[in-house]
């Protein structure tokens, strides 16, 4: 039997956030002593914390806020491929695998090689990558990087890029353990009616077709 492959960050209050972002914290709010009964927790949290999901609004103000995302883009087959020492993920660099019989297509670069601590410089996607991606049916993209865009870019060509053509990002994926090939990929996220993103739990579990 195929065991699932767990690829999302831990949660706590280590994770790192965007500079300047909400920092991740958990407390009781009720213990078991208090209530005479149950523990109860709360957190504080940013939506893109650890690996997460970015909906439209995170970079557009009409853009679809998550409980509108098609949850159907977010379970079911993904590839997986490595591109080890890659500045940037451009069309060209991709020209060189099958990316056919996946809709969703997971990119392992190693480039956050400590994902306890936010990277200074990360590979970015080419925005030409969105209408290459496009044409071979690819409607998810996920990333081991904490962005799709260089951390500095406060544009976010990639991001606008890749909604225009109807693909989602998914971010901050841990793939450091994982060998290129197909998968069955779940990575639902929360259903919040003004998120502009939301953290998921993502997983994998090999298959063949």
């Amino acid at each position: 039997m195929k065991h699932w492959i767990d690829v999302s960050q831990r949660i706590d209050g280590g994770t790192p956030v965007w500079p300047g972002d909400t920092p991740f914290t958990f407390s009781l709010t009720w213990t078991t002593l208090q209530s005479g009964s149950v523990n109860v927790g709360q957190v504080t949290m940013s939506t893109h914390t650890g690996t997460h999901v970015d909906a439209p609004f995170h970079f557009n103000d009409m853009g679809a806020r998550t409980i509108e995302l098609d949850l159907d883009l977010y379970i079911g087959l993904a590839r997986v491929i490595f591109l080890p020492q890659v500045n940037c993920i451009s069309p060209d660099v991709l020209d060189a695998f099958d990316l056919s019989g996946a809709a969703r297509l997971l990119i392992r670069t190693g480039a956050w090689t400590d994902i306890r601590v936010f990277p200074h410089a990360i590979p970015s996607v080419d925005p030409l990558l969105a209408p290459f991606l496009a044409e071979k049916g690819i409607v998810l993209l996920g990333v081991d990087l904490p962005s799709v865009d260089a951390l500095d870019n406060k544009e976010l060509p990639a991001h606008h890029a890749l909604a225009n053509h109807g693909i989602q990002i998914l971010e901050g994926l841990v793939l450091q353990d994982v060998l290129p090939g197909l998968y069955d990929l779940i990575a639902l996220p929360l259903p919040l009616a003004d998120g502009d993103g939301s953290p998921v739990r993502a997983v994998l579990r090999p298959r063949s077709i």
